[in-house]
């Protein structure tokens, strides 16, 4: 099935337009054009990733976003004709993922559409409290039955990874590549320290499920 994204934008051309290249590239589009209604619907269709326009009416793209994230970690890319650096700043405190500055050509929208899901392989937050667990990228902490704790940046990106594909057995190389977005070398042995440190964590919550599973000379995967 293909991904759903939600383009909140007021302008009729461009919210068109975007609908038009982003349905020609796979994926399903919807345009809501009034601040106001946004949340409500996300609550309802969990779209894989929103495009949000800074300026709307009804409540503006700031004000949007900080109330998706109350409820949601779904990847929002800001769409501004603002440029300044507090207003980037303002929209990335608040949860953003990413921004777009107007005017943009579609090739590069599309191109950081596709960035920001790669970098999140989106399952919708429902998801994944029906597995048994909360996970908050604005806090970098995890949740299991209101309890949380936090994780090192780290931590959570590997956590993260492994929770959003149950079942998926992920090598080390995998998880190293999502923990170090540097690059960087790091050998077995640390892989392995940090799942420990994962684990450990995870039992200070819910010491009766153990949701990290160790493959023997494979990797891990993450189980309900």
């Amino acid at each position: 099935m293909a991904q759903l994204i939600l383009i909140v934008e007021d302008e009729p051309k461009l919210s068109q337009s975007m609908s038009e290249y982003l349905e020609g590239s796979g994926y399903q589009t919807q345009i809501i054009d009034h601040g106001d209604i946004v949340s409500d619907w996300v609550k309802v269709n969990s779209p894989a990733l929103i495009l949000l326009d800074l300026m709307l009416p009804g409540k503006d793209g700031i004000s949007v976003c900080r109330e998706i994230r109350t409820f949601s970690q779904v990847p929002i890319i800001m769409v501004t004709a603002k440029s300044e650096e507090i207003d980037r700043l303002l929209g990335l405190e608040l949860g953003a993922d990413d921004y777009v500055c107007k005017p943009f050509s579609l090739r590069e929208l599309l191109a950081r559409v596709k960035a920001v899901l790669r970098r999140h392989d989106f399952v919708p937050s429902t998801q994944l409290e029906d597995r048994g667990l909360e996970l908050s990228k604005a806090s970098c902490s995890v949740s299991v039955a209101g309890v949380s704790i936090e994780l090192t940046a780290i931590e959570f990106n590997i956590l993260e990874k492994l929770s959003r594909q149950p079942g998926q057995i992920f090598r080390r190389d995998d998880l190293m590549d999502v923990a170090y977005e540097d690059g960087r070398i790091v050998n077995d042995r640390t892989v392995d320290s940090h799942m420990k440190k994962i684990r450990k964590k995870l039992n200070q919550i819910a010491p009766t499920n153990k949701f990290i599973h160790s493959i023997y000379g494979v990797g891990y995967k993450f189980e309900a």
